[in-house]
């Protein structure tokens, strides 16, 4: 597995994101626990979570417990990179809702730290601005558990610019991450990308195959895609990851999946190369 740095952290090219196993349309456990052993046996060493991935109102946090459950149980586990969030809140209904306030973030930090069952945080970030409250009060409280040794790298997830900018300034250099919606079909996160590829930050994308999507449905919408993966033999959504590596250094896309030979599929996409003619085509799109 080719790899990558998130601050001072090597991880593997391609992460996975949990999301999938426990929202709706989630899959039994068995099957979640073998699509995350699946990751960790094809090198993953970092995988993405947030204490509001869960479905119903009475399991907040079903992804972080599932991962922790993964991790102890893999002989692997102790090589991963949990990167986790705080910030966003699911009432139960379906909807999604926010409380970026310090408070609020301090006491989810800690309830993901129970969770996780470690006594630091690997990567921590601030799932989604809250406009109650001052930017800066929010990425505030994440300087704090920093300082306090709660959790050892700070990130922010769907920021613009500005609020890069600013988190970097008020965390003192020390913004190591940002992860914000990007693929084929959502590619208004670019200049977040320049800047993180200017500053060295890494770069996460979340939905980069854009969205939950059932096989080869990417290639439909996107035909440069189908076209560059029917020269390859694989699949359009390889293509897709690996012209996102190939976009900057800093990328570190997290596929969500919640079968073992999705995440197998997307991984490798760390070993595609794409000529330049492909890319630009590709990046044309």
């Amino acid at each position: 597995m080719h790899t990558r740095r998130i601050g001072d952290v090597e991880v593997s090219a391609i992460g996975l994101g949990g999301m999938p196993m426990s929202i709706e349309g989630r899959p039994d456990e068995a099957r979640s626990l073998a699509t995350l052993h699946a990751a960790l046996d094809a090198g993953v060493t970092l995988i993405d979570t947030a204490d509001a991935y869960h479905r119903d109102a009475d399991e907040v946090g079903h992804n972080e417990t599932l991962i922790a459950k993964a991790l102890a149980s893999h002989d692997r586990g102790k090589d991963v990179l949990v990167a986790t969030k705080g910030g966003h809140l699911r009432p139960g209904d379906g909807s999604w809702t926010l409380d970026g306030s310090p408070r609020h973030l301090k006491e989810a930090c800690e309830a993901s730290l129970r969770r996780l069952g470690v006594e630091a945080i690997g990567l921590y970030q601030f799932h989604r601005p809250d406009p109650r409250v001052p930017y800066a009060e929010s990425v505030g409280a994440l300087r704090e558990l920093l300082d306090e040794g709660k959790i050892r790298m700070a990130g922010i997830s769907n920021a613009n610019p500005d609020q890069i900018r600013e988190a970097d300034e008020i965390l003192g250099g020390r913004l190591v991450s940002v992860q914000n919606q990007f693929s084929p079909a959502f590619r208004s996160s670019e200049p977040e990308l320049r800047l993180c590829d200017e500053r060295g930050i890494a770069f996460l994308p979340w939905s980069p195959l854009g969205g939950i999507v059932k096989a080869g449905e990417l290639g439909s919408a996107y035909a440069p895609f189908a076209r560059v993966a029917e020269v390859h033999g694989v699949s359009p959504q390889q293509v897709c990851l690996a012209w996102m590596l190939a976009k900057s250094p800093v990328v570190v896309p997290i596929p969500g999946s919640s079968r073992p030979e999705t995440i197998r599929d997307s991984l490798a996409a760390a070993e595609l190369r794409l000529s330049e003619k492909e890319f630009t085509e590709l990046d044309a799109v």
